[in-house]
């Protein structure tokens, strides 16, 4: 029997519960994993509570990241092994698969074989962060030396790795929060310039470090009203990539900063990427080389055991982690 946690309706942390059922073996095209970490991410969070992309099927599952061993292998699957040490990019449907628990069955094809110099916990924290910024950045915006990238929630695991692709690529990486509490978290883990939204004028502090031209690239989970003033720092013929909606306010269409300056405002998702073949090899190309050079490294906000799943979740809703907030499996 497996442990997986489970809910049977949707709603706050407390919905979660650890239930002990028959995973059976994987089908053709799966692996079956034994797992030793879970990374947590705000799309399970949301997808918890119905408000996520896509509605839960009880009893659901959820969980898109883990790392671990391979126990088991499907039909018609080539390149594993049993024992191998992998991890699993989110590539699926929640509905479908889902990582929490201590055997899990997932795609074939979600799997990669990481560096053996990540910890369980790093190998956890990996995918998601990593391919979100990477297919926004990198396989949609080509950013480049000398580019000017805003990073909004700039202390989630997503815009932490933001920063170092941003850095990798010689642009200048200008982090946003709402106070100066985290700034000198911030600068410690690479961000070149740090803007205290609720503390700094947004659109001149953008303006003083570019020298008066504004970002070329805005990268923003949160959205709402907050899209009219970074749409005020951003360069001629600049964009805004919304990957979230944190906010859960309404978005305005920031219409004359698009017409005056050739804004492009565009929605992204990290599917953009993974559902298609090459672009996902591609990224995942690029990240597995990024850790093994130690330019890109995943940063643990904290650990819970398996059994405070719940909490893990509280504190993940919290905002007060810096990175990656992680679940170990005994």
């Amino acid at each position: 029997m497996a442990r997986v946690v489970r809910f049977h309706k949707t709603g706050r942390p407390e919905v979660l519960q650890i239930d002990d059922i028959d995973i059976g073996a994987p089908g053709a095209g799966e692996l079956r994993l034994r797992v030793h970490a879970i990374g947590l991410n705000r799309a399970e969070a949301m997808f918890r509570s119905g408000t996520y992309l896509e509605t839960p099927v009880f009893p659901a599952t959820l969980g898109y990241e883990a790392a671990g061993t391979v126990d088991a292998i499907g039909e018609g699957v080539t390149g594993f092994a049993i024992g191998d040490k992998v991890s699993v990019i989110p590539s699926f449907s929640m509905t479908q698969y889902g990582t929490y628990g201590d055997q899990t069955i997932v795609p074939a094809s979600a799997v990669a074989k990481h560096p053996a110099s990540l910890s369980w916990e790093q190998a956890a924290a990996t995918w998601m962060q990593y391919m979100t910024a990477y297919g926004a950045l990198v396989d949609v915006m080509r950013v480049a030396a000398g580019d000017a990238v805003i990073i909004t929630a700039a202390s989630s695991s997503v815009g932490l790795a933001a920063i170092q692709i941003v850095n990798a690529a010689g642009a200048v990486s200008i982090a946003t929060t709402r106070t100066s509490a985290k700034r000198d978290a911030l600068l410690r883990l690479g961000a070149q310039h740090v803007i205290a939204t609720e503390e700094q004028d947004l659109v001149a502090e953008v303006k003083r470090i570019t020298g008066g031209t504004g970002a070329r690239i805005v990268f923003d989970p949160v959205a709402g009203k907050g899209v009219e003033t970074l749409a005020q720092a951003v360069s001629y013929c600049g964009s805004i990539i919304l990957y979230g909606a944190l906010s859960l306010s309404e978005t305005p269409f920031p219409l004359f900063a698009a017409i005056g300056s050739g804004l492009t405002v565009r929605g992204y998702s990290l599917f953009e990427v993974v559902s298609n073949p090459d672009r996902m090899a591609a990224g995942k190309q690029y990240i597995l080389d990024g850790l093994t050079s130690g330019k890109l490294k995943p940063e643990i906000a904290r650990v819970f055991p398996f059994e405070k799943i719940a909490d893990a979740h509280r504190y993940l809703e919290s905002n007060e982690q810096i990175g990656k907030v992680v679940v170990t499996v005994d």
